[in-house]
């Protein structure tokens, strides 16, 4: 697939999110502003790299469409313009000082993460609009197929735990008016002591764990399948395009598995760096059971399909090759 055939509003927001991240990079390193415990500027980087990649990401799968590609390049319209509008909130309140996310300070600052919060709606929608018809299509792989199925529903359940941070917490009800709305945190205020880089708690819970691991389905799970049919030249057992299903089915319910636990982790206020007990033992059993599905996905069935299509190696798409 060139380039040049993918959706282009879409790539154009790429760029200019690569752009923008090149700049923000530089921003920090010249700017000693701090905000809620960070760098001014890492905010606006974070984004610019997340959106640079989920931009090419849906630029690619709305090419995949063969049907309905009409309302799939609308569709992809309305997330590039979401993404760029939400980006020149993020920006404007950085070169402000101003908290973009939660932020009811004052009139202006309020009105910003409204408008921050319907794209993100609307974004989703659309995103969840181009799931649907990626649903009812089927590419020439079937792995291929449940790859990008699986990457975009769980994609969009990791996108909708963006919604739980705009939930007010405790502390914040209890305020009569408060300049803050919503957090990243649970059972602790943001800004607190953080991860490197993504900044996530490390003294509480951070819903942006499971925000980002759902999010990122999206180009996991397809990379994935594509892995594992260059994999198949070397791997006889991978050429049954069956075996590779199943893979990918077994990944794909494991992934989802890890967003559910990561946001419950967050939810019970507990930092993604010190599981309890408990949480250890879910993870546990959901490595056993990925584990043995993975063992039960390659072992031999004696399906004739399934002999028949390890005799030869699966092919690469032209535009791979």
């Amino acid at each position: 697939m060139r380039v040049a055939q993918l959706h282009r509003p879409l790539i154009v927001v790429a760029a200019l999110m690569a752009a923008l991240a090149v700049l923000a990079a530089a921003g920090i390193a010249v700017d000693d502003r701090m905000l809620v415990g960070a760098p001014i500027w890492l905010k606006p980087l974070k984004f610019a790299v997340s959106i640079t990649v989920y931009a090419v990401t849906i630029a690619w799968m709305v090419s995949l469409l063969d049907r309905h590609r009409r309302f799939g390049w609308w569709l992809g319209t309305v997330i590039a313009a979401t993404m760029l509008i939400e980006m020149v909130v993020i920006v404007g309140q950085a070169a402000r000082g101003h908290q973009s996310h939660f932020n009811n300070q004052t009139p202006l600052d309020a009105t910003l993460f409204s408008i921050m919060g319907a794209t993100i709606a609307i974004a989703w929608l659309a995103t969840l609009g181009l799931a649907i018809l990626l649903l009812i299509q089927r590419l020439p792989d079937r792995a291929d197929t449940l790859a990008v199925r699986f990457g975009l529903l769980v994609g969009l359940g990791g996108m909708a735990v963006g919604f739980l941070m705009t939930m007010p917490t405790k502390a914040q009800l209890a305020e009569e008016s408060p300049g803050i709305v919503g957090a990243h945190s649970v059972g602790v205020a943001d800004g607190g002591p953080g991860l490197p880089l993504v900044n996530w708690s490390t003294t509480g819970g951070d819903l942006r764990a499971g925000h980002f691991i759902g999010m990122h389905a999206l180009q996991a799970l397809p990379l994935l399948a594509f892995s594992l049919t260059l994999l198949s030249r070397r791997l006889p057992r991978l050429r049954a395009g069956r075996v590779r299903t199943r893979l990918v089915v077994v990944a794909g319910l494991a992934y989802a598995g890890l967003t559910v636990l990561v946001t419950w982790q967050a939810l019970r206020g507990q930092p993604l760096i010190h599981p309890d007990a408990l949480t250890l033992a879910v993870a546990g059993g959901l490595l056993l059971a990925t584990a043995g599905g993975v063992v039960r996905a390659v072992a031999p069935t004696g399906d004739t399909e399934d002999i028949e299509d390890t005799a030869a190696p699966a092919p690469v798409p032209a535009e791979v090759a």
